[in-house]
């Protein structure tokens, strides 16, 4: 697997653990200030952690599937291993992660656009996180299934 699968598979880990406590983070604790704030003021403390997340979360991502489709390659060499468990497993997690993508990209479309409001802001999170949740239990249940 060569010298580098090891910081490749860190790269990749520490990628998904920014981007999913990013997004646990806006779920679990910033909708929550939503009981405590009033409109304008959550508004305000909304648009300051999207503006520093839009700073670094893009290229998150992209090392992100860089590093998944390398893993990918190394792990399933080109996608011989699709048809075995391991390999289905891995494939429908890469699904979910291009599902992410389109949920991720169509976001900052959104917000580039002006057509992200409160409502949309909020279910993208949590579809997001719902996906995420499914490929963090795909990404440890294929290696012992």
């Amino acid at each position: 697997m060569g010298a580098w699968y090891p910081w490749i598979v860190l790269v990749h880990l520490a990628c998904a653990i920014v981007f999913v406590g990013a997004v646990t983070f806006e779920v679990l604790v910033v909708e929550s200030l939503h009981k405590h704030f009033d409109a304008a003021t959550l508004q305000r403390i909304e648009q300051a952690i999207m503006a520093r997340v839009r700073r670094f979360m893009p290229v998150v991502v992209i090392l992100l599937f860089v590093s998944g489709g390398v893993l990918f390659d190394i792990r399933c060499d080109g996608i011989s291993c699709v048809g075995s468990r391991f390999g289905n497993l891995l494939l429908l997690k890469v699904l979910l992660a291009f599902g992410v993508l389109g949920v991720f990209v169509n976001a900052m479309w959104a917000m580039r656009s002006g057509k992200m409001d409160v409502c949309r802001f909020r279910h993208t999170h949590r579809v997001v996180l719902g996906l995420m949740v499914g490929i963090v239990f795909l990404a440890k249940t294929m290696f012992y299934l």
